[in-house]
């Protein structure tokens, strides 16, 4: 259990990692739905981690950035749901 927990942890750094990286780089918009999944599996992951490990302060943090993604997907999908009302497609 403890190897499948670390591995986790690792994938949820990386995943967050690789997000920023895409991001910052212009590969990938900061508005976007991928960029947002990205973040919301790392961070999905890390909480795993540091909740398995009792890191109470890094769990909560990542809560917090699970519901700020879940936020901004809801909010992106309202946004293109209105532009779609709005062209007539």
């Amino acid at each position: 259990m403890e190897l499948l927990i670390t591995v986790v942890g690792w994938t949820g750094a990386a995943l967050l990692v690789l997000a920023y990286g895409l991001t910052s780089t212009g590969r990938l918009p900061a508005e976007g739905g991928r960029f947002q999944a990205l973040n919301l599996a790392g961070a999905f992951a890390l909480t795993v981690n540091t909740a398995y490990h009792d890191a109470w302060p890094s769990a909560v943090l990542n809560i917090v950035w699970i519901a700020i993604g879940i936020g901004a997907l809801v909010r992106g999908r309202r946004v293109r749901r209105a532009a779609t009302r709005a062209t007539g497609s």
